[in-house]
């Protein structure tokens, strides 16, 4: 339990020194940074997620479309 409790520790201690020293170059507070990529990374798979919808959507349409079709092998 205590190698868990140091990994936690390890990446708490360098993943915000990281948000913290970027927050001071840019004049900021560091929990604003912090929030910016946690919004940031919701808003990207949010995209992609509607970018996999739409093509979906667009192929089943496709589909639809070419089974509409007859065929001179059916008259």
């Amino acid at each position: 339990m205590s190698f868990i409790l140091n990994l936690k520790y390890f990446f708490e201690k360098h993943g915000f020194h990281v948000s913290s020293r970027l927050a001071d170059k840019l004049g900021m507070r560091a929990n604003s940074v912090r929030l910016f990529f946690i919004y940031i990374s919701f808003v990207t798979a949010g995209l992609w997620f509607g970018v996999y919808l739409t093509l979906a959507f667009w192929i089943r349409l496709k589909d639809l479309i070419r089974a509409k079709r007859s065929s001179v092998f059916d008259l």
